[in-house]
Parts: structure tokens; sequence; C-alpha cells
């Protein structure tokens, strides 16, 4: 391993500025939704990149596309970085883009510096991670992963009635089964999504794994009648149950910390002034690294709904979407990371992560590892999400070591 090699920082800067500039919104950020043309113009940007410094681009049948850099030895497995490039409506210019730019940047420094690594090296911007356009989220990773059925994936539609498979060949990106197995290990950066590195004044968080999580969707049906002649006793009320299943989400939320409980969506109807709310479809997630105390907190939930379905006279409908267990990370890939942090001087600390990206879905099949780097004020899906040149640089030069790091013991275990 390299300990003078070093990435450019400035060119991981003007390389995420120009790519941000595809869907750039008036507010600063980016709408880039997967498998839009803004999504495929950005993967051609990237595409070029990546041909520049002599990488061959493939797609899978999920529109995942991979950036290939030959090593000595192409018969073993790859080590792996990526991300994603498709965004929220309103999202910023590092979620994502971020982990699939600074993989680009360490292909270019392997290529500038002419290191030949043992084995091959590759880039991936997974297809759908956010989940904004077409759900679920992480769809290309989780099918790439064997969570999610290949067909299953390609039937979701998105509002307009257009399907995953439908955009794919639209658009273009739609190939063929990969013909390379499963990477040796896989790694991605990422911005932190959260306050706590910030917070802490570290530049690196040394990712040991994931929370789990679970989604729900729920309708709660009741009676719509007037607002103005219906006693208060006599109603059922959709809206007043659902209010009351938010606030004690809220509660089982802060009762057992870290976890989180949110309802993200509610829609009533009919969503007049003046008719009592009829139904109501809700959203409802809850997440925590320790997966039976997120079981216990899912009981405390379906308790409270089972409540409020009572006391209101209503009629419940509820599905669970997702299950999501914990992702622990592989030992060997966070000390790859942590010795990198360490010999470079940059503080670190340890850190779970509250969000699920793609590499959870990778660490169910292949050694897996994740750098933080931290944003301004936690602040993430907005289009004020912001982080300094130097942090993203800092984590990039980690990503750069922990990969090469990976090929030198690829090359001594193939020796």
């Amino acid at each position: 391993m390299s300990t003078t090699t070093l990435i450019d920082g400035d060119r991981l800067w003007r390389s995420l500025m120009e790519l941000a500039r595809i869907g750039a919104t008036p507010g600063g950020g980016v709408n880039r939704q997967a498998l839009t043309d803004l999504d495929k113009e950005a993967r051609d940007l990237f595409s070029s990149w990546c041909r520049e410094v002599g990488c061959s681009m493939r797609t899978d049948p999920i529109g995942n596309l991979f950036a290939r850099r030959s090593g000595r030895d192409d018969t073993l497995p790859a080590i792996m970085m990526g991300s994603h490039i498709d965004s929220q409506p309103t999202g910023g210019k590092f979620d994502g883009a971020y982990g699939v730019m600074a993989g680009l940047e360490v292909l270019r420094s392997l290529h500038e510096g002419d290191i030949a690594t043992a084995c091959p090296v590759e880039v991936v911007a997974w297809t759908n991670e956010e989940g904004a356009r077409f759900a679920p989220s992480m769809m290309g990773s989780s099918v790439y992963a064997g969570l999610l059925g290949l067909e299953q994936a390609l039937a979701v539609q998105d509002e307009e009635g257009k399907s995953v498979g439908q955009e794919l060949t639209r658009i273009g990106v739609r190939g063929v089964p990969d013909p390379h197995g499963p990477p040796a290990a896989y790694f991605e950066a990422h911005i932190e999504q959260g306050p706590i590195l910030e917070a802490m004044d570290k530049t690196i968080g040394i990712v040991s794994g994931a929370q789990g999580q679970c989604w729900f969707q729920l309708t709660l049906k009741g009676r719509p009648s007037h607002a103005g002649t219906t006693p208060m006793n006599l109603r059922s009320d959709a809206l007043l149950g659902a209010a009351a299943i938010v606030m004690e989400l809220n509660r089982i939320g802060r009762e057992f910390p870290p976890g989180c409980a949110t309802v993200g969506r509610i829609q009533a109807a009919p969503n007049s002034p003046n008719v009592i709310p009829g139904s109501v479809y809700m959203t409802a997630e809850i997440r925590h690294p320790d997966d039976d105390i997120r079981a216990i907190m899912e009981q405390k939930f379906k308790q409270a709904i089972d409540v409020a379905v009572a006391e209101n006279s209503l009629i419940l409908d509820m599905r669970k979407v997702l299950e999501q267990p914990a992702a622990p990370f592989n030992a060997e890939c966070i000390d790859k990371v942590r010795l990198s942090a360490e010999r470079r001087g940059y503080s670190s600390m340890d850190i779970v992560s509250g969000a699920a990206h793609d590499a959870v879905a990778l660490s169910r099949i292949v050694p897996t590892g994740m750098i933080f780097v931290p944003c301004a004020g936690g602040i993430s899906h907005n289009e004020i999400e912001s982080a300094t040149p130097e942090d993203l640089a800092a984590g990039c030069q980690v990503l750069f070591d922990s990969v090469l790091a990976s090929a030198c013991k690829a090359e001594t275990a193939g020796s």
C-alpha cells in the first residue's frame, strides 16, 4: 500500500460541481430522479470520464452502471466502490454523487500514478437508490445482491404508470447479466447525512454498520360526514386516529434511543374543510441498530394502532413493505478505513449509519466498509446540503487507501 499517493481534492470538487449542473434546481440543489433523461445525461458524463482513464463500461439488467479498471489478473474478484447519482426531487449535490465521484477520483489517481493492482478495481453507480420515483429504495443494489427479484423490480411503476423496465429501455441503459462474479470487497464513501461528525469535530466516520429498519403503509377508514352536524361522540374520524398513531410512534422513537420512528407521508380524504376525514393513507418507519429492540418498538407501534382504531371506530388496512435487518460491516474493511485515517492524521470516530445505503445491500453478500464525512448541520435530502472540499478530499483519500490495501491483499492471496 502506498502512503504517498494523494488524490486530487480540487479535481474531485470540480467533478462534483460539474455533475451537479445536471438537474440543478433554483435553490442550489439537484432534481435528478432515477431513469429520467437527466439521469441518463449524468450516466453518460460519468461514463465519459471513466473511459478517459482506460475503463470499460457495462450495465446489467436493472441498469446498474459499472466502470472497470483491469488488474494484473482479471480473473480475480474486483475491489468495488460505489454509490448512486439519482437524487430526491429537492436533493443536494453530494448525497450519493460523492461516493461515485470519489470512486472516479480513485480510478484517476491509480491511472495517473501508473499503479497496477493485482485484481480489477470497479466503480458502480447503482440504479434508483433514492426510491423517490420508484419504490423501494436501493433497488439496483438490492437486485444485484439477490434481495429483490429482477422481474419484481422491473414491474414497479411511478405515479404516471411508467415502469422501471420501460424507462430503462427508453433511456437505453438496460443491460445484460453481469459476466463477473461478486467483488472481493465493497467500499462506499458518503456524507454522513446527520449531525454527529460535525458536532464531535471529526473528519472521518468509521462506519461499523447500519440500523435495521421496517416500513409500513396504512389506510384508516372511518366515515366522512358533515363537520357541523355530526356530534363529537358519534364520529368515526380517520384523521383523528392517524394523529393518535403519529403521536404514539413519536413517543416510541424517543423511548428507545438511538432508534428513530417517523410518519413521513399522510394523505386525508376527502380533504375538505367542512367534512370529517373518512380515510387516511399514511406511511410509518421504525429504525434501530439492535433488531431485538426494533421488534419491541414494532410491537408497541401495533398496539398503539389497535387502540386508535378501536377508539375511533375505524377499519385498518396495513402492509409491511420493508423489513431490513441491521447490517454490521466487515471487520477487515473497517480496520482498513481506521488505519488509513490514523496514518493520514485525520480525526475520526466510530459511527453507526442511521440511513440505509447501497452498502447495506452489498454487506449481505460481500465484505463491506463505509466512510462518512461531515455535512453542514447534518442536513441532507435538501437543496442546501453542503460539505467542505477538504472533508470530501479526506474521505476520498481514505477510500483510495482502503481500496489499494484490499488490492494488495488480493495480490498476496493470488501469489
